[in-house]
């Protein structure tokens, strides 16, 4: 696997791959990998010739008492895994690369409305990062597929929103969320988890499943909400929400509405932020 850390060698290699009629798979990251993010990269070499990914640990989706700082950096861990999974380059850009003028410099996309709401509530400005960097990253890389985790479900509807209205010629795929055996969903954030914690965690997961399974029997979806975030409060959880919406839009559902549907939480367990969510097809 190459590591390249300028957009000129980036380009180059894409461009000499082009030339000899292969298809591009891209999977962008923020490094830290763990199996979550090898699957992707699986993902995309199972789907297209040739695998770019990116660790980046991106400033401008940070907000001002997140932690860009701490953030790991673990870059030869991460092209260790990489290669293993299959990645035939590695863009591992610092910041003046991807932000020329600085983080504070520069253009910023917003993607209206659906990042008003879940995470782009609780996470002013964070969408705007995202929607920002992924855009610069897919203009340097050009891929004719992306793929990112469903884990993170409002980002990948935001991102599938932005490429739609640009009109950018990348597909955006969606990667099932993988999970320990226990049905948490495998994070970076999860290592910041006492032992005591991590076998707290798995109630996010099945809590998710209650809410699918009572909206399938019929309960209103306020009162399946609420119930939800008692249940994780009593559990020693700080919930920032326990949502249920249109998965393909992240609006409300009518009351009675059943399928195509998605259940989405964010808490906290101790100093801990995790965030998971379950499509109910």
């Amino acid at each position: 696997m190459q590591t390249v850390q300028d957009a000129a060698g980036l380009r180059a290699t894409v461009r000499g791959w082009r030339s000899q009629g292969h298809t591009v798979g891209f999977v962008p990251t923020m490094g830290n990998l763990h199996a979550g993010h090898h699957s992707l990269v699986k993902l995309a070499r199972a789907r297209t010739d040739r695998v770019v990914a990116s660790v980046f640990v991106n400033p401008t989706q940070f907000g001002p008492n997140e932690d860009f700082e701490r953030y790991p950096r673990t870059l030869a861990q991460d092209q260790a895994g990489l290669a293993e999974s299959g990645c035939d380059l590695l863009f591992a850009p610092d910041v003046a690369t991807l932000y020329p003028f600085g983080a504070a410099g520069s253009v910023s996309l917003r993607v209206p409305e659906i990042t008003d709401t879940l995470e782009g509530a609780h996470r002013p400005g964070h969408f705007d990062g995202v929607a920002t960097v992924v855009c610069k990253l897919f203009n340097l890389v050009q891929p004719d597929i992306a793929i990112f985790g469903q884990k993170d479900f409002q980002q990948l509807k935001v991102i599938e929103r932005m490429v739609r209205d640009l009109s950018l010629p990348v597909k955006v795929m969606g990667a099932p969320t993988q999970r320990a055996d226990d049905g948490l969903a495998l994070s970076s954030r999860n290592q910041y988890l006492s032992p005591q914690e991590r076998a707290e965690a798995v109630q996010i997961y099945q809590t998710l499943q209650q809410m699918r399974d009572l909206i399938a029997k019929g309960h209103a979806r306020k009162v399946v909400e609420q119930a939800a975030a008692s249940k994780l409060e009593r559990a020693g959880f700080l919930p920032d929400y326990t949502a249920i919406r249109r998965a393909d839009d992240l609006s409300e559902p009518a009351e009675g509405e059943t399928e195509g549907l998605v259940a989405l939480i964010a808490a906290r367990l101790g100093t801990t932020r995790l965030i998971d969510n379950l499509s109910f097809d």
